[in-house]
């Protein structure tokens, strides 16, 4: 029988990523594993600096304030969602986090292997068709590239 000690769990504050989480920290207490929980911050688009276009000079110098305003912004939603999601599921668990800002399959891959973890749970938006062309899709990038078992969880709609 294959035993997990260690899962990765790719968190969120969407429905989907819910219920994936529940069904890894299920697991994860099935098997007496240990848990570690990742939460990815993509980068937000924020303008640069306007240009004066008659001396094509920059109007602002120096560092982009609203940028770093903003990542921190996402920072603390993400600690907030990572401990709201050990409050809700962790209980007598062994949990690590990890905040990763980036690519969310490259990230979850990334802390998979930081983790050395032996299971990857993540949830799907079940995208198919021209919505999954354009996207893409973060579950399908993590199955074909981890080195461990992926675990995808759907949710089904009328669930």
């Amino acid at each position: 029988m294959t035993t997990f000690k260690k899962i990765l769990i790719g968190i969120d504050d969407n429905k989907f990523a819910k219920h994936a989480t529940k069904t890894g920290f299920d697991l994860a207490k099935q098997f007496g594993a240990a848990v570690g929980l990742v939460h990815i911050i993509e980068a937000a688009y924020v303008p640069g600096p306007v240009t004066d276009t008659t001396l094509g000079m920059p109007l602002e110098t120096g560092t982009n304030i609203a940028s770093l305003e903003m990542m921190d912004i996402q920072t603390h939603i993400s600690d907030d969602i990572i401990a709201n999601t050990i409050k809700e599921y962790g209980e007598g668990l062994e949990i690590t986090h990890f905040t990763e800002y980036g690519s969310t399959a490259d990230g979850i891959i990334s802390c998979s292997k930081e983790f050395n973890a032996d299971l990857i749970v993540i949830g799907t938006h079940s995208r198919t068709g021209f919505d999954r062309l354009f996207m893409g899709s973060v579950a399908e990038h993590v199955v074909r590239h981890a080195e461990m078992p992926v675990l995808v969880v759907p949710l089904v709609e009328n669930e």
